[in-house]
């Protein structure tokens, strides 16, 4: 048996997986297997780091910075959010993100990218990048639209949910018998089409494979959901997902709201452990057993 943990991404929205990892914590309870995109793979790093409340620290605390999320910034980086702010200053000054204890964790842990010529997912993997985690986590959140592709080892890369939205299919391939697959959009949430897409040739006409890959996006995406679902109702995978998003979007700045969301993440968990723990068939296991 190979436990798992999936995480989607969502922007301001992962403040949810947020609440869910932190009673993950709280309780002490770690998978074999760990993978996320975009704001899935932020909020994974400080869960494998066994950081306690620094999801909700560098999210929520940090929402009303004037360069965590602004016009300002995308008007003069092209940068919705702050790159440099939420990869940099915050991890390695403000609210330091734990290296040594994230290296020690035994969980396996995988990052989806999408690469922007081919427009195909791109995973990394903890135990071959342990120290390069954050510049692979920022090009996993780099948007379209809202980012800068991120060169890592030759390739440039965007935002893992382009390729990939909700990784079960690689958590499968992976090995994982026993997925948790957290969700950061409400039951039965199908995508349409983007009408930003019209504007994609024009802008990434040097990216190919980022355009294919996002006009196709909600296609993927909504194929995706139908297999989770699939699996959920089989009993072969469990899902943890809000109940109300209460008109969250993605870039939302209303640090009351986000706490809201936060704190029902934490509940859902909390309501679901007992029926979590038989799931994956253990009790969870001791902090100092997880660690080398």
């Amino acid at each position: 048996m190979k436990t798992g943990l999936i995480l989607e991404g969502g922007g301001m929205r992962g403040v949810y997986s947020g609440g869910v990892l932190e009673r993950f914590l709280d309780e002490q309870l770690f998978m074999d297997y760990v993978i996320g995109v975009s704001a899935g793979a932020c909020n994974a790093a400080s869960y494998i780091s066994r950081q306690t409340g620094r999801n909700r620290e560098v999210t929520i605390g940090y929402v009303h910075h004037p360069d965590y999320i602004s016009m300002k910034n995308l008007l003069l980086r092209r940068e919705l959010f702050g790159m440099n702010l939420i990869f940099d200053e915050i991890p390695n000054k403000l609210v330091p993100f734990d290296y040594e204890q994230f290296g020690d964790a035994t969980e396996e842990f995988v990052i989806g990218t999408t690469d922007c010529l081919t427009g195909e997912a791109v995973y990394f993997e903890k135990k071959e990048h342990a120290k390069d985690v954050l510049a692979i986590v920022r090009a996993s959140s780099s948007l379209p639209f809202m980012a800068k592709p991120v060169e890592f080892e030759g390739r440039l890369l965007m935002d893992g949910g382009v390729a990939d939205p909700i990784p079960i299919r690689k958590a499968l391939a992976d090995g994982v018998t026993k997925p948790i697959i957290i969700l950061t959009r409400e039951k039965g949430y199908r995508k349409k089409k983007s009408t930003l897409t019209r504007v994609l040739p024009a802008l990434y006409r040097q990216f190919p494979g980022i355009v294919k890959s996002m006009e196709n996006r909600y296609i993927r995406y909504n194929e995706t959901m139908e297999f989770v679902e699939q699996l959920e109702a089989e009993g072969k995978a469990l899902v943890i997902r809000p109940d109300n998003l209460f008109k969250i979007g993605g870039f939302e700045r209303d640090a009351n709201k986000l706490t809201v969301l936060y704190n029902q993440g934490y509940q859902n968990a909390d309501t679901a452990m007992e029926k979590i723990k038989e799931f994956i068939g253990q009790k969870e296991k001791p902090l100092e057993q997880r660690l080398k």
